[in-house]
């Protein structure tokens, strides 16, 4: 898909991205937020508006100190970690926090998710770590994501859910996609009482390059 060029195809993008986490059952009770960066700044879903009646200009303009800059609603409450984000990755064009049930569920347990599969490398790592536990929407919140996030594009929040980053609105969304799909693989695992195989560091390398050119042309 075409990236956004304008403000306003941006604006469209975030609503498209949010009503498709929305029906794919990731954003529960109007939970989840997401954002996309816009020259200094950065545009975010609005707090607490139902995903299905969002429109373009619902989506609020924040600079990367969180405040606001126009608009006719508030912002997010988790708006700490994005802007917090945005400032600590520079490669960070888009964010997508979900509450998606099977990673909600392990993070419930505060596991992280090992590399049993090769997939596990699209999310940016050897693993998908599991940030410590902070109150959303507090600055120890962002400041664990953060963390949590260094040499990776996904993390789980301890106890609340997922985030997911990427170079557009669209590769963050497979990105969170994707860690819910390879949670759900693991707890399957866990609740067969199977011991995963995990791969180890030099084939996690390899996968790792493989995707740095996958869909590229030849």
């Amino acid at each position: 898909m075409t990236a956004p060029g304008t403000e306003r195809e941006l604006r469209e993008a975030i609503v498209r991205v949010a009503q498709a986490l929305d029906r794919a059952g990731f954003c529960p009770s109007k939970s989840g937020n997401i954002s996309a960066r816009l020259g200094d700044g950065l545009l975010i879903t609005p707090s607490g508006q139902p995903y299905a009646e969002m429109q373009p200009e619902d989506i609020v303009r924040l600079t990367l100190d969180g405040k606001p800059d126009g608009g006719r609603r508030r912002p997010s409450s988790e708006w700490p970690f994005h802007t917090a984000i945005y400032r600590a990755r520079v490669d960070a064009r888009a964010i997508v926090h979900t509450h998606s049930l099977k990673a909600t569920a392990l993070s419930c347990a505060r596991r992280s998710i090992p590399a049993f599969h090769y997939m596990i490398a699209f999310c940016g790592g050897p693993d998908i770590r599991c940030a410590e536990y902070a109150t959303f929407g507090t600055q120890a919140l962002a400041e664990n994501a953060v963390r949590a996030l260094d040499g990776r594009k996904a993390v789980l929040l301890a106890n609340h859910g997922v985030i997911a980053l990427g170079a557009s609105l669209d590769g963050a969304h497979a990105i969170a996609m994707e860690v819910e799909n390879l949670a759900g693989q693991y707890l399957a695992l866990l609740a067969a009482r199977l011991d995963p195989v995990i791969l180890d560091a030099e084939e996690m390398e390899r996968v790792a390059a493989k995707f740095a050119d996958y869909g590229k042309a030849g």
